[in-house]
This record gives structure tokens, C-alpha cells and sequence, in this order.
């Protein structure tokens, strides 16, 4: 893979990370959580805009990835935001990483290094 491919790649987990922990927050600091008060109170939310931010960023470099890559190759690799979702909701929120997530962090990094390295 060129720089480009692997810098276009990186630039879309972390958006996609970000913008998952940006939504995360945004859901969990609203007090009330049902009723059209609630929704009023999201949309105000900082987080809840910086996650739209990040996924709109994450969405211009995921075009730009994909471009640079066949799909099939673009998806598995795109697959890898999982996992670093998952780690950052465990360092973050303190969520539990259970036996069967950690064996598919696992998967997925092994099917991400095969699928780069084609």
C-alpha cells in the first residue's frame, strides 16, 4: 500500500473513532433520556455536533480511500474502526472487553494485516 492509501486510512479511523465517542458523550450527558425535550437538549449537545463533524471529515476521506483501493480491499480495511472504537469505549467509559471481543479484536487485526499486505 502507498503512503497515501495508508495516510487517507488512518485519517478515516480517526474520524470514525472520534466521531463514535463524540456521539457516546453526547448520548450519556443528556439527563432526560425520552420525550421531545430530550431531543431538543441532543441537537444542543456540543458533542453531538463535533460526532457530526468527524463522521462528515471521516466521509471525504473514506471517498479518497476508496478511490485509491478496490472495494473489497476498501471494506475489510475500513473494518478496522471496530476495533478501535471498542478500545477507546473501554479506556473512555470503562466497557467491558469480554473474552469473545478480544478474540475478535484479534480476527480483525489478523484479516486487516492479510488484506494490507495484498
Amino acid at each position: 500500500m502507498s503512503t497515501l492509501i495508508i495516510v487517507l486510512w488512518l485519517i478515516n479511523i480517526v474520524c470514525d473513532t472520534v466521531g463514535q465517542i463524540a456521539f457516546k458523550y453526547a448520548a450519556i450527558t443528556s439527563p432526560k433520556k425520552q420525550g421531545l425535550c430530550y431531543w431538543q437538549k441532543l441537537f444542543g449537545n456540543f458533542w453531538l455536533w463535533i460526532g457530526f463533524g468527524a463522521y462528515f471529515l471521516g466521509f471525504i476521506f473514506w471517498l479518497a480511500f476508496l478511490s485509491q483501493v478496490p472495494l473489497s480491499a476498501g471494506i475489510l480495511l475500513g473494518s478496522f474502526n471496530i476495533i478501535t472504537v471498542m478500545l477507546a469505549g473501554r479506556i473512555l467509559f470503562k466497557e467491558h472487553l469480554t473474552l469473545f471481543r478480544i478474540v475478535g479484536i484479534f480476527f480483525i487485526t489478523t484479516g486487516v494485516v492479510l488484506v494490507g499486505l495484498t
